[in-house]
């Protein structure tokens, strides 16, 4: 340490090449600016292409290398660090990256469901059904990846998470999931992806503002500024903003994780009164889903003669169900080997 220099200048002076290294890290901006763009859409175009394709495919594998493949994150933090440090003009910038980078990714994933010949809806694809219906938890699981992912941008001995924060965090897929089901006509199913994925981003954005007041860079934007007190109103409009985002998201969440508790307990209940009925039959559930509008659909496989059907309904009716929402669907099956094929007479009709 210098003779001119004091702790104070030190440890400001430190955080400055900290700040340097994040937003070279996060920012698009700098000679190299152009490049930074190309790159940025011709990976995003690729990882689109490969979560779409994994989605349609139910592959998870091939939407883990959509997620590591993924530059998404880069704006995202860049909102957030612009945000910190009060620029304007990179939040400006980063805030329209990743809004646009948000509607190619959905468009790739529309485009992609008009090469399919079959809709692809959460009731046929498990890629899907784990992407439409966030809940809380799904919020908790963001904000502590958010925590990781900030910490890694701040600190270059830890920045080797990365790609395990790409994978936990959540944002390309769910957005080809949009793309996908709005191709496909299921508005509700969309919508759901699409929750998720603004989930993610504020869980992100509110994560890296707590994780920079805490290693002190929020005191770093006030101590360099002219208008201190200006700045500390700034500075808590910025958390302000944040909270809000965060109980925004946190409502339809806390909705959704009541109706899926709801869900499991309606399937819990008509899952044991089909049982009973099938018992000692040649019949058995194939399914129990969910459907649009608090609709449940049962599908039994079996050969005749037909259970009690009406038994079911009254079973579901006297335990409280509405049972104008629950359709149970009864498919023939049959099946022959060599040694039961004797006699056998196709039907002429």
């Amino acid at each position: 340490m210098s003779a001119a220099s004091t702790p104070g200048e030190t440890r400001w002076g430190a955080k400055l090449n900290t700040v340097d290294y994040m937003r070279e890290a996060v920012f698009f901006d700098g000679a190299s600016v152009r490049s930074q763009h190309t790159r940025f859409w011709l990976l995003l175009t690729l990882a689109s292409a490969i979560a779409s394709a994994g989605v349609v495919t139910n592959s998870t594998a091939t939407v883990i290398g959509a997620m590591i493949v993924a530059p998404l994150m880069r704006p995202i933090q860049g909102t957030m660090l612009a945000t910190v440090l009060g620029d304007r003009r990179n939040l400006t910038r980063s805030i329209s990256i990743m809004i646009a980078g948000a509607a190619g990714a959905v468009g790739v994933g529309f485009l992609v469901g008009l090469m399919v010949v079959q809709p692809v809806l959460a009731e046929t694809n498990d890629q899907v059904a784990g992407r439409v219906s966030p809940g809380l938890v799904d919020l908790f699981a963001a904000l502590a990846t958010g925590v990781v992912g900030s910490i890694a941008l701040l600190r270059s001995d830890i920045s080797d998470t990365l790609p395990g924060v790409a994978i936990a965090i959540s944002l390309v897929p769910p957005l080809c999931v949009v793309g996908l089901t709005l191709e496909s006509g299921a508005w509700g199913q969309a919508f759901g992806a699409l929750l998720l994925f603004v989930t993610n981003v504020a869980a992100i954005l509110a994560t890296g503002s707590i994780v920079m007041a805490v290693y002190g860079f929020s005191k770093l934007r006030i101590e360099m500024a002219e208008d201190k007190e200006a700045e500390r109103k700034r500075r808590a409009r910025a958390y302000l903003t944040t909270m809000v985002m965060l109980l925004v998201v946190a409502v339809p969440l806390t909705y959704s994780t009541a109706k899926s508790i709801s869900d499991r307990s309606r399937i819990a209940q008509i899952t044991d009164y089909v049982e009973q009925v099938t018992e000692g039959t040649r019949w058995s559930i194939v399914s129990i889903t969910p459907r649009e509008r608090n609709q449940i659909h049962v599908i039994v496989k079996g050969e005749p003669p037909l259970p009690d059907i009406p038994r079911v309904y009254e079973a579901m009716a006297a335990a409280g169900l509405d049972t104008d929402l629950i359709s149970v669907e009864f498919v023939p099956s049959y099946s022959f080997d060599s040694d039961n094929l004797e006699g056998f007479a196709p039907d002429a009709g």
